[in-house]
């Protein structure tokens, strides 16, 4: 094999790539005597059958074969020799092939830039810090009560009002027809909690038990099934009961009704709740800022690959989004463009500079580290715990989706390890506000 380099341009590099002929047909010719001890061919024994028919039967689909293998082979050789690590897939276009010619072939990659990682320690970052006060717990215990609250048939007959939970049969049309999905029987409805379109809950306040209720309301621009999205609907509603909520005292009777022992149990862990949520916003706004001191002293080029794809996958994302909220852009196409470029050099970046200081510091995602994302994963969907661990040990691609953040985390807290890290107590207030908010005049 020759390979001769054609092109050096920044991070691109380009080579034209010989494989000899000779090499092609003893490749070929080896695949060939492995099929004619494998095939079955009418007529003959196994094992028995002449090359020549072998080849005759199978040469063409085997010469495809070897052709596919030998530019992968050759491809890979050839980075390797000349120290190139590819930032994406090559490209390889063939420029001449034929029986009994030479394959020869262009190979086209974007390297991997060369980092070097300023000295950490340099770095002078501040944490946020927040405690769980009184008023907090109080607070988280008010809207846990209020989320606990009972539910009873109300005693005197009266109109619907918002708070109420109605249960109700329902039946949607648009232009007269009935839809998929439009259509439940004993369904309990909070009125006031925006779980239904938009103006549906408001048109049953006032309704009394008993009553049928036609409610017009239309599907929003870019709802997720499409056949919907925009249509104008009409539910006949058929209120069958109102049951309203009754006060939910905060004691140790709410607490046990919860698995608590006590109140006071219930309040520490309402408090440790609290503290783990301040904890992940403050290592949240640590890692923001760590990002940004990075990216402010790293400067060296990135390819351009990696960015297209990366600023693809965000365009994509923000018109979608776009579409489903039927929103207007406040800027014009080509500054949004070159804003989100911006965004996607950025993230393209850090991801670079993150996986080469991982690469250099020898840090790996353990097994451990991917059965605790499994397990926390699992947690989110209370029974139904099995189901997503048995999804993630069947889809390596999901795993993947997994290990990318844990991996990320590690370097983070190398990073932050050797970086000087005073702390600031802040109220919650201030630990939750924004960071991009415009600061009040």
């Amino acid at each position: 094999m020759q390979v001769t380099e054609t092109n050096r341009d920044g991070l691109l590099r380009q080579y034209k790539v010989v494989v000899a002929a000779s090499d092609i047909a003893g490749r070929v010719n080896g695949r060939l005597q492995e099929l004619s001890q494998q095939v079955n061919i009418p007529g003959f024994r196994p094992g028995k059958v002449p090359f020549d028919l072998v080849k005759k039967r199978y040469g063409q689909s085997v010469m495809g074969e070897v052709l596919e293998r030998t530019l992968q082979d050759s491809s890979s050789e050839a980075l390797t020799k000349n120290g190139v690590r590819p930032a994406m897939q090559p490209k390889i276009e063939i420029t001449s092939f034929g029986d009994n010619q030479d394959l020869e072939y262009t190979l086209a990659v974007e390297t991997l830039p060369d980092i070097t990682p300023i000295d950490f320690k340099t770095l002078a970052l501040e944490r946020l810090v927040a405690e769980a006060s009184a008023e907090d717990v109080e607070k988280a215990m008010q809207r846990l009560a209020e989320s606990s609250r009972p539910v009873e048939p109300i005693k005197e007959p009266r109109p619907a009002r918002s708070g109420d939970v109605l249960v109700i049969d329902f039946v949607g049309r648009i232009d007269g027809q009935e839809f998929a999905g439009g259509k439940a029987s004993d369904y309990r409805l909070s009125l006031g909690s925006g779980t239904f379109l938009p103006g549906f809950e408001d048109q049953l306040v006032g309704a009394a038990a008993g009553a049928t209720v036609t409610v017009n309301v239309s599907f929003p621009e870019g709802y997720g099934n499409e056949k919907l999205s925009g249509k104008p609907a009409a539910f006949e509603v058929t209120v069958k009961e109102i049951l309203e909520r009754k006060e939910q005292a905060i004691d140790d009777a709410f607490a046990k009704g919860l698995g608590f022992e006590s109140l006071d149990q219930l309040k520490e862990r309402v408090k440790a709740d609290i503290g783990r949520e301040y904890g992940a916003v403050s290592r949240s706004r640590l890692k923001r800022v760590l990002l940004d001191a990075l990216s402010t002293r790293h400067d060296f080029a990135v390819p351009k690959g990696m960015v297209d794809a990366e600023f693809d996958g965000i365009w994509k994302q923000l018109m979608d989004e776009l579409k489903r909220s039927g929103e207007k852009p406040e800027k014009d196409e080509e500054a949004m463009k070159a804003e989100y470029r911006q965004i996607a050099d950025r993230r393209v970046r850090l991801g670079l500079l993150l996986a080469e200081v991982g690469r250099k510091s020898n840090l790996q995602v353990t097994p451990e580290d991917l059965n605790r994302a499994v397990m926390e994963e699992a947690r989110r969907f209370p029974g139904r715990e099995r189901q997503v661990i048995e999804f993630y040990s069947r889809s390596q691609e999901a795993l993947s989706a997994l290990r990318a953040p844990i991996y990320e985390d590690k370097v983070v807290d190398y990073i932050v390890e050797m970086a000087k890290v005073s702390e600031r107590k802040v109220t919650a207030q201030e630990l939750m506000a924004d960071p991009d908010a415009p600061a009040a005049a």
